[in-house]
């Protein structure tokens, strides 16, 4: 039976076994919880309050009803005992979503525990439908159209449940319990592995900038971009001591490099779950921080939430339930030097107690930018169910891990007045973007495989409400750096780092031939030489060039920063989102928007010095030779390895930069 509830505002449809309530959330948008359960709950997890104008209309009776809020619609049925409950969302009166029942109904929710549910939710396929989001992963597939994607977190994979339709509709699952998504031929499911109940949001904007508005007002808006974040950033794996570290940032002063930032890997500690620098080789934080200020470079220090019996924080943090847990009480979560157990972000009270230790041991003595290695977290085996965290068993919440991880550092900075926050961090969740999570896509291979995927991550991650992103450049697994195929790979790395919201260099490289050894007591040792002078001399003044030309693109992104921190709209961004009326452009994985006036195709396979380029709607000036062209048109472009098919739109003056 339906019910229409004007003074909430929304439409009740129950039956034997199901509650389902559809109401507006915000502008444009809404809400479906289905459940099981007697009643729905109210748990919002990372999603925002809702401005919601008082512009809902209801129509209908017990057998049929309509829900409409601005330019998008529902419609519930009863139909028969086996098949009611039939919804569908429709945009300005044109349908977009369908329920589909494989079964009967009832197959949708599977008993698992207590009042968990595994549970699905299916719509049918729509014939030439394209579907971006779902965060990234180690795959080419930028349409997601004819996919499956599992809902969870690990190294190389951030998942976040969003998906952006061609159909100019947005879809946001609001469950972090782990699941899949399918979006194949014969249907679209989502599925959460065990819930309370299906949770989602729809909504629908005239472009895909008005969408990705939307989905920023229900999840929020990345903070103000700091200006320095803009630069190059310095990392390798890893600077073994402070010494070596300010010899690295010098050398780059000394040749007049422009640089930003340099980082301070893992395993600068004394102990995993103590956070503070070892005096061994780290013997004065405080004089480093001031040289490096000089030098005008901001130090980036590695934090890893994971912690061990040897840390003298784990018996106080583990009898206080601070430590993420395993429900039939085993030690050990993640075996790296012993075993370790993570740190549970998710309970307030580690949050402030972590930061306090954080903020004595690196904060205090002059360090203000983070990297959140570790943020999924990386738990073995990965059976979630396995887990208990604060806000209870890790089937039902451990996709939160991230968002909670980022938000303990957020908090403790703005409480020291910080305003301009980044946190470099392997894993997100929708709403992270608020906390300053800068994410990248993890250990990824030094391949040409591994470079193609990185551009799918990260305009994917831009479709899902991340506009801070980065990768590895040269990737992080296996690079040679005497090695021709090496070379020419960071070199177009190097290339696609320059368009890239943010440019940090790292990895793990091979040791070359009389490399020092390691320091005597280290733990884990270093990899090969990574500063741009180690590539090759021809390589460096390649680099060199492109770092300087990302100095003088800092004014540019900044204010698409900007602009991001506003609309939601990301700094990369696929060729639909500015040419949403061009269906070409929903088929280009292979170059994109850098900004509304720079259009970039990076070189992505071994030896290719030509590539292909489809100018859109405009007038477009090559930055090779800056000879113009008409847009509607494909055109191939000669690549030598110091060049790049990059276009500027006519009239801008960003291409005096050039």
């Amino acid at each position: 039976m339906i019910k229409l509830d004007p003074k909430n505002q929304r439409l009740i449809f129950q039956r034997r076994d199901e509650l389902t309530i559809i109401e507006p959330y915000g502008e444009n948008c809404l809400r479906c919880r289905m459940t099981r359960n007697g009643v729905v709950s109210d748990e919002k997890w990372t999603l925002q309050e809702a401005v919601t104008k008082d512009c809902c209309r209801l129509e209908g009776d017990e057998m049929f009803a309509t829900i409409t809020n601005g330019d998008i619609s529902a419609t519930i049925e009863t139909g028969q005992p086996w098949y009611g409950g039939v919804i569908s969302y429709y945009k300005k009166g044109k349908m977009i979503l369908h329920t589909k029942f494989e079964g009967d109904y009832v197959n949708r929710f599977v008993h698992v525990e207590g009042d968990n549910y595994q549970i699905k939710v299916i719509f049918d396929a729509n014939e030439g439908e394209h579907f971006y989001g779902l965060g990234q992963e180690t795959e080419d597939a930028f349409d997601r159209k004819g996919s499956t994607s599992n809902l969870v977190h690990y190294n190389t994979k951030s998942t976040i449940p969003f998906l952006y339709s061609s159909l100019g509709y947005g879809f946001f699952w609001n469950n972090p319990s782990p699941g899949r998504c399918e979006t194949t031929r014969n249907h679209t499911l989502w599925c959460a592995d065990s819930a309370y109940q299906a949770d989602y949001l729809v909504f629908t904007g005239d472009t895909p900038g008005d969408v990705m508005k939307i989905y920023s007002d229900l999840t929020g808006y990345a903070p103000k971009f700091p200006a320095w974040a803009a630069g190059f950033w310095q990392c390798k794996l890893r600077y073994e001591s402070q010494d070596e570290l300010l010899e690295v940032a010098r050398e780059y002063k000394k040749r007049g490099i422009p640089i930003s930032a340099i980082v301070i890997d893992y395993f600068h500690w004394t102990e995993q779950g103590e956070w503070k620098f070892d005096p061994k080789y780290w013997p004065d934080p405080e004089k480093m921080c001031r040289e490096l200020a000089e030098m005008d470079i901001k130090p980036v220090v590695s934090i890893w939430p994971t912690i061990n019996p040897d840390s003298e924080n784990y018996n106080k943090m583990n009898d206080a339930n601070m430590l993420v847990r395993t429900e039939n009480g085993q030690y050990g979560t993640f075996s790296f030097y012993g075993q370790q157990t993570f740190i549970d972000a998710m309970n307030p009270d580690t949050r402030e107690y972590v930061w306090d230790i954080v903020k004595n041991n690196y904060y205090d003595k002059g360090i203000r930018n983070f990297w959140l290695d570790e943020a999924e977290p990386e738990v073995h085996p990965q059976q979630f169910g396995h887990l208990k965290f604060y806000l209870g068993n890790g089937a039902q919440t451990a996709m939160l891990y991230p968002y909670y991880y980022a938000k303990m550092f957020y908090d403790g900075l703005r409480a020291q007045g910080e305003e301009e926050i980044i946190l470099l961090t392997r894993a997100a969740y929708p709403g992270s973007q608020k906390f300053g999570a800068a994410v990248w896509n993890g250990d990824i291979l030094s391949d040409w495989a591994a470079l193609r995927q990185s551009v799918t991550s990260g305009l994917s991650m831009g479709m899902c409400g991340i506009p801070w992103w980065n990768s590895d450049i040269g990737g992080f697994l296996n690079g040679d750096t005497e090695s021709e195929d090496f070379r020419e790979l960071i070199v177009r790395w190097f290339q696609f780092g320059l368009f890239s919201p943010i440019m940090r260099l790292h990895g793990v490289r091979k040791r070359v031939e009389g490399q020092p050894e390691p320091n005597p007591g280290i733990i884990e040792r270093s990899g090969g030489p990574n500063e741009i002078w180690c590539f090759g001399e021809r390589n460096y003044n390649i680099i060199k060039s492109l770092i300087e030309l990302r100095e003088k693109l800092r004014p540019y992104i900044l204010k698409y920063m900007e602009i991001a921190s506003q609309t939601g709209a990301p700094l990369m961004r696929p060729m639909f989102f500015d040419y949403h009326k061009d269906a070409h452009c929903y088929t280009l994985e292979e170059q994109y928007m850098f900004g509304e006036d720079i259009l970039f195709a990076p070189v992505m396979r071994k030896g290719q010095r030509e590539c292909k380029v489809y100018l859109p709607e405009g007038t477009w000036v090559s930055v090779i030779d800056k000879k113009v062209y008409e847009g509607r048109q494909t055109i191939e472009v000669q690549v030598e390895l110091d060049q790049f098919a990059a276009f500027v739109k006519q009239g801008s003056s960003i291409i005096d930069i050039f």
